[in-house]
């Protein structure tokens, strides 16, 4: 659905208007390009590996798309008429490979430490803030406190930044798929909001 309040269009637009530009950037190696490779290479190795490494997982499919599938099946067994909700999570997370793919293989990005190309977006990134941000929206009418969607950014965050840190991505690979995904959570968001709604009224 689409979002209904002015400050979620406009959050919208601002992620694809700078998902533009990061793009834009990346394909012609341009200045932000540049910095861009001079901060990566300055934190690549930094940190304990072990830790970098174990937030850099966070976003793997066997990680974040069971915390989804959970989230989706208690939503089902509280209430199976809130179906649409979970659809549109799981039709976000579809989402992902479906972007993501198309967009490594035009770009083609160099990868930071190893041969190949094909880095730019983060596809773990992507895969992290649609499930942990997917799931919190998912389970957030049920809980007395907001405390899910806080807890699904500080996750989202520490895969992009494991993701850097461990050498596996460049900043801006992560900072692409923040606000190329980003633009995505608005209209989750408010299928959601609108469903618990109803429920509320109705119940």
């Amino acid at each position: 659905m689409w979002p209904a309040s002015r400050r979620s269009r406009a959050a919208v637009l601002l992620c694809l208007t700078l998902f533009a530009l990061i793009t834009w950037q990346v394909a012609v190696e341009g200045p932000l390009f540049l910095a861009d490779v001079r901060l990566g290479r300055a934190l690549f190795g930094t940190g304990p590996a072990a830790v970098t490494e174990f937030l850099a997982d966070l976003g793997s499919t066997a990680v974040a798309l069971p915390v989804l599938a959970a989230a989706a099946g208690h939503v089902l067994l509280r209430e199976g008429r809130r179906w649409l909700p979970v659809f549109a999570a799981v039709a976000a997370v579809a989402a992902v490979p479906a972007l993501v793919v198309p967009l490594k293989l035009w770009i083609a990005r160099p990868a930071p430490l190893e041969p190949g190309t094909g880095w730019y977006p983060s596809g773990h990134t992507a895969t992290a803030m649609v499930a942990y941000c997917g799931a919190a929206l998912l389970v957030t009418p049920y809980l007395r406190r907001r405390w899910a969607m806080p807890v699904a950014g500080v996750l989202t965050l520490a895969t992009g930044i494991g993701l850097v840190l461990r050498g596996y991505h460049w900043p801006l690979d992560v900072l692409g798929s923040l606000c190329l995904f980003g633009a995505l959570l608005p209209f989750l968001n408010s299928t959601c909001r609108r469903r618990s709604s109803s429920r509320t009224r109705t119940g």
